[in-house]
């Protein structure tokens, strides 16, 4: 039984490392499909009830296919985006932007997401920067995201010229806070947004080595 032991020992060993391999390789499809079908869902849920019964898919088919209220909502955006590229749209936009922003409490929350919409879909690169920030105390290190240059009213008060970076938390890097750096001190680091945000997930465990094939 004690010659055993080392025998069963490594076999188990070998099992475990086969498993946790599995698990790795099949872990993120399977998450990555399951949010991809709860959007699709979260879209059916919402557009889909606008489409006539007729024209819906499931009505000249046996089964029922997921993603038409995707597809609707799709199309109805790209059609507002192109309505208000001309002069009557862009006003009738400022008028609502305009009533919304007077709103108590909603005006504010507005705002913020306009704000936030505004600077992930633009494509001037000034949110296309990675950097090293002194976090939270000297000789620590935390990844940035470099936004732009702070507001004038910032520079003023500190005397110097600031950036304004967003520290994202880990492992979720949606949350994070917003800082105001010296210019000198941010070290600009040569890694793509992607790139960053990958590390922040993986807490430093993902490199640039790290690719799927």
């Amino acid at each position: 039984m004690q010659e055993e032991s080392p025998t069963r020992r490594t076999l188990l060993s070998i099992l475990r490392t086969y498993f946790l391999t599995g698990l790795v390789v099949t872990a993120p499809i399977f998450i990555t499909f399951y949010l991809v079908l709860w959007f699709v869902e979260i879209m059916d849920g919402w557009f889909k009830p606008w489409i006539p019964m007729q024209y819906r898919p499931e009505s000249y088919l046996p089964i029922e296919l997921p993603g038409t209220g995707l597809v609707l909502a799709l199309v109805t955006l790209t059609i507002i985006g192109g309505l208000t590229a001309n002069f009557l749209g862009r006003a009738l936009l400022a008028f609502s932007d305009r009533i919304i922003r007077q709103m108590p409490v909603v005006g504010t929350v507005y705002t913020a997401l306009k704000q936030i919409f505004q600077t992930a879909m633009r494509d001037d690169g000034q949110f296309s920067q990675v950097a090293l920030i002194e976090y939270p105390r000297k000789g620590l290190f935390a990844v940035a995201f470099v936004t732009k240059t702070a507001d004038v009213r910032v520079n003023a008060a500190t005397g110097q010229e600031m950036i304004s970076v967003f520290l994202p938390t880990t492992p979720n890097p949606t949350s994070g806070f917003l800082l105001f750096v010296p210019k000198a001190e941010i070290q600009i680091l040569d890694m793509t947004v992607e790139e960053g945000a990958r590390l922040v997930i993986s807490a430093g465990m993902s490199d640039k080595e790290d690719t799927s094939s």
